[in-house]
């Protein structure tokens, strides 16, 4: 017999797996493609208007920053069911600062240039230092996080309460209302600007991959998938600004502020709201987030002990501490979304934050983070909160009671999870 080498023709590949792009990830846009055809259509084309997509945004903010600190949590096989109350308490004490401590206590004015900046990071020390107590008491005393949240809950709500004697407090600082979303916007120019400066930051991480992975002999895409790509980030981004900058201000409105002003409309004026400062703010966090899970050690951290706590720990990782690092951040971005909640309410109100804590929750699941630890991403997160609150306003919209939403959300997010389930089961028979 004489030895025949053969060699295997190699293998075709998808147009997905060349571009590689990540099938779940598909999934979920197109999953909310679909709400949005179909609430268009039942809205009689209502939903998908430039106005309805500023306030969907503006709407989600809130959530998704909360959402991307659960993906953290969730991933190192914890919980927390307190972050909605924890937002209430924040935004407490944050309304509180402004309207009563600083003015009757220092005498410091409402208007005051450092009133909003002075609220801003006594809420981000309080949650801070709360996420880190409850990451203390599940990493150092073995409390099981869901017994210590599901305790948060009921404390920081309370605690709120009693901050406030139970009213709404207000009117906020002017600046400070700028976080959320109607009342602090870019405006057509700068939403531009930011909107290219956005294309820039993405094309150039594109391009600093393909070099990585170059140097490195690593495979890399075909330069026409990298340029389709590019092309699909660019018109994406481009895309979004110029929906949010065809939303006009109402004429009434533009009246009224040239008339705070001293100043008479010019006939035939027009102004575009553009992009809100709070979704600017979900942007910058989401991309800290993401630098934070893939580029630094405590991102490594986080992912390895949640794949694996007994090898982490025996590998050097200090679980402990990483627990309470987690839930500190986790109080952190509480804080923050109390800014942007407060403010696009424009107030402190007794409810605010209510039942928020399963809604990010669902997000973060909806976003493909595994409650099984190791597993999650954090534009997955944000677009399982994007979804939530389309399905919600959509809902709405449409003239769907309360409770039958809160029965298909939850119907979604039992789905979701089941569908995860198969598709990792799938993926991994492979």
């Amino acid at each position: 017999m004489s030895d025949t080498t053969s060699q295997q023709a190699p293998q075709k590949r998808s147009l997905l797996q060349t571009l590689e792009i990540d099938t779940r990830l598909l999934g979920m846009i197109g999953a909310f493609i679909l709400v949005c055809v179909i609430f268009n259509i039942l809205t009689d084309a209502r939903f998908l208007t430039p106005r309805n997509i500023f306030n969907l945004t503006i709407q989600t903010v809130s959530v998704a920053i909360m959402a991307t600190g659960m993906v953290f949590i969730i991933v190192t096989r914890h919980i927390d069911l307190a972050c909605g109350a924890l937002l209430a308490t924040c935004s407490a004490l944050m309304a509180m600062t402004q309207t009563l401590y600083l003015p009757q206590w220092v005498g410091l004015p409402l208007g005051h240039w450092a009133m909003p900046w002075i609220a801003i990071v006594v809420g981000l020390c309080a949650g801070t230092l709360i996420g880190a107590f409850q990451g203390y008491l599940v990493g150092y005393l073995t409390i099981p996080a869901f017994i210590v949240t599901l305790g948060g809950l009921l404390v920081w709500r309370n605690v709120g309460w009693y901050l406030t004697d139970g009213a709404t407090i207000g009117p906020l600082n002017q600046t400070f209302m700028k976080f959320g979303g109607i009342n602090g916007t870019l405006g057509a120019t700068w939403s531009w600007i930011v909107g290219f400066i956005a294309v820039a930051a993405a094309l150039w991480a594109l391009y600093s991959a393909r070099r990585n992975k170059l140097a490195h002999d690593f495979p890399v895409k075909p330069l026409w998938a990298e340029g389709v790509m590019a092309a699909l980030v660019a018109g994406g981004i481009l895309g979004f600004i110029a929906i949010l900058n065809s939303y006009t201000i109402p004429t009434a409105r533009l009246k009224r502020i040239f008339a705070s002003q001293g100043q008479e409309m010019p006939e035939g004026f027009t102004a575009s709201y553009g992009l809100p400062v709070s979704v600017l703010l979900l942007i910058a966090i989401a991309v800290g987030m993401t630098v934070i899970a893939k580029k630094t050690r405590l991102g490594r951290y986080i992912f390895a002990t949640g794949g694996n706590p007994d090898a982490a720990e025996l590998s050097g990782i200090n679980t402990r501490l990483l627990t309470v690092k987690v839930f500190a951040l986790m109080g952190a971005l509480c804080a923050v979304s109390a800014v942007v909640a407060s403010a696009r309410l424009t107030n402190h109100s007794n409810d605010i934050g209510t039942l928020d804590e399963l809604r990010v929750i669902a997000a973060a699941v909806i976003g493909g983070t595994a409650l099984s630890g190791g597993i999650g991403t954090i534009h997955g997160a944000i677009l399982g909160a994007l979804i939530m609150q389309s399905l919600q306003s959509g809902m709405a919209m449409v003239g769907v009671d309360a409770p039958l939403q809160n029965i298909v959300v939850g119907t979604v997010l039992v789905t979701a999870v089941l569908i995860d389930i198969i598709y990792r089961k799938h993926m991994g028979s492979k």
